[in-house]
């Protein structure tokens, strides 16, 4: 029996640092990725893939924007979540077939672009405050708000004023027994991408919402529903570390569940940063997983790779 594992994948292996986001760049960096997820399926694991889409998003909305001028609306934001599921899935399908190919490998590569369910009455919805998309003065977005109805706060850093939007906890995504099967039947599948496509179910009738789903949240629960035996949260370090970019900085290499909710309660992680990993990796096993490995793309030729977040 193979080993079914989840790999959420972070925005590095799409976009690096400094990079424009061009489509031969995010296409060179996800080849590169793929070829380290390569050494899992030399393993004779199955993999479910899952990414993020931020800065692929933002550039989105920045199209969007720009066609406003021209009379051409703005789309909301679960449809910009759905537009980039769709084209960052495409990248990793090709890349990750020239990959196989190379290495004499056959696995199909499949894609399904996920709904994922948030409650309608998650408290994010009445705070939100996930930034998205493009900088404005303060003057632009008085009068986005007053046109579109949506929040714009002020950067904390002094960069401009953003839309926010919510950014609730995942329920249940649609279509995850077909996910299952497929994986199980060793095909690979990308799937939540950018933690899905936001939707609130009512009774017979769903529609998408403005939100964003944390993408190693909707990963975590996509590894619970399928009964992944481990979780990849891939990240642009090897390991977690305590006291990072201290003197005494320290590398983890395995923590229990117990241990990881003290640094956190501890202030070891930075939100937008480590912290949502670590939530995502609690989540994964304290609701049935036996181990969460956090690390980087190119050390997954290592079976003892990262940091492990245990029961």
């Amino acid at each position: 029996m193979r080993k079914l594992a989840v790999v959420a994948l972070g925005g590095n292996a799409l976009l690096r640092s400094g990079q424009k986001g061009t489509y031969q760049e995010q296409i060179a960096n996800v080849e590169e990725t793929c070829e380290s997820l390569y050494q899992l399926l030399r393993r004779n694991y199955n993999i479910v893939i899952g990414h993020g889409n931020g800065p692929q998003v933002g550039n989105v909305m920045l199209q969007h924007e720009a066609g406003r001028s021209a009379g051409v609306e703005a789309m909301p934001m679960d449809y910009c979540v759905a537009e980039t599921q769709g084209s960052i899935a495409y990248l990793i399908e090709i890349c990750l077939r020239n990959v196989l190919a190379r290495h004499d490998m056959q696995r199909d590569v499949v894609t399904l672009v996920t709904q994922v369910a948030v409650n309608k009455l998650d408290p994010m919805f009445k705070n939100p405050t996930k930034p998205v998309g493009p900088y404005y003065t303060q003057e632009q977005a008085e009068q986005l708000a007053k046109a579109t109805g949506a929040i714009y706060k002020e950067d904390p850093k002094g960069r401009g004023w953003r839309k926010v939007v919510a950014s609730p906890k995942p329920t249940r995504i649609n279509n995850i027994k077909i996910v299952q099967h497929l994986a199980k039947a060793g095909n690979v599948v990308v799937t939540v991408g950018g933690g899905g496509i936001p939707v609130v179910e009512e009774s017979d009738y769903v529609r998408g919402v403005e939100a964003v789903i944390d993408k190693d949240l909707a990963s975590a629960l996509c590894a619970v529903q399928i009964n992944a035996d481990e979780f990849y949260i891939l990240t642009d370090v090897p390991k977690v570390y305590i006291n990072f970019r201290k003197p005494d900085e320290k590398a983890l290499d395995t923590i229990t569940v117990d241990e990881a909710k003290r640094l956190m309660a501890d202030g070891q992680f930075a939100e937008g940063s480590m912290a949502p990993k670590i939530r995502a990796a609690i989540m994964f096993v304290e609701n049935g997983g036996k181990e969460c490995i956090i690390t980087e793309a190119s050390q997954l030729g290592n079976p003892n790779c990262g940091t492990r977040i245990v029961r």
